[in-house]
């Protein structure tokens, strides 16, 4: 099993920033790498089970579904149902900590997943920088004060 893990402090407040990300279908508006993004079946983006349905900037689709979401610990867990990245069992939660030293917050997001050897490596830096630490650079410059 491959483990990726990406940290980060952003200076706003956590429940700002919660805001922000809270929406699952609302990656386009916050993370540069998603052109647009639906949740099928009209579903609720916060209803546990919905599927978003996406595109990178590159064209490729994936489709994820919201396992679970809690807004007192601010955080949701999903799984990747359909991705062009060599992976199964792919199964990520974002989370966000306020940090009460000038009111800024601790976000993290985590990943797991089953892949061939050969890819691991390629596939935890891939998600690593350019999925979790990108989505962290760019709330940080939408979310400067």
């Amino acid at each position: 099993m491959a483990r990726v893990y990406t940290s980060s402090v952003i200076d706003a407040p956590a429940a700002r920033v919660w805001e922000r990300v809270r929406d699952f279908n609302g990656l386009p508006r916050w993370h540069p790498a998603i052109r647009d993004s639906r949740i099928e079946n009209a579903e609720p983006a916060d209803k546990i089970g919905c599927v978003r349905d996406f595109h990178l900037q590159n064209g490729d689709r994936l489709r994820e579904q919201l396992l679970g979401l809690s807004d007192y610990d601010m955080f949701y867990t999903y799984s990747i149902l359909e991705s062009p990245m060599p992976l199964t069992d792919y199964i990520a939660t974002l989370r966000l900590t306020p940090i009460t030293d000038d009111d800024r917050c601790f976000i993290e997001w985590s990943a797991e997943f089953e892949c061939a050897e050969e890819d691991a490596e390629g596939l935890i830096n891939s998600i690593g920088n350019d999925v979790f630490q990108g989505g962290f650079s760019a709330l940080k410059r939408q979310l400067a004060v």
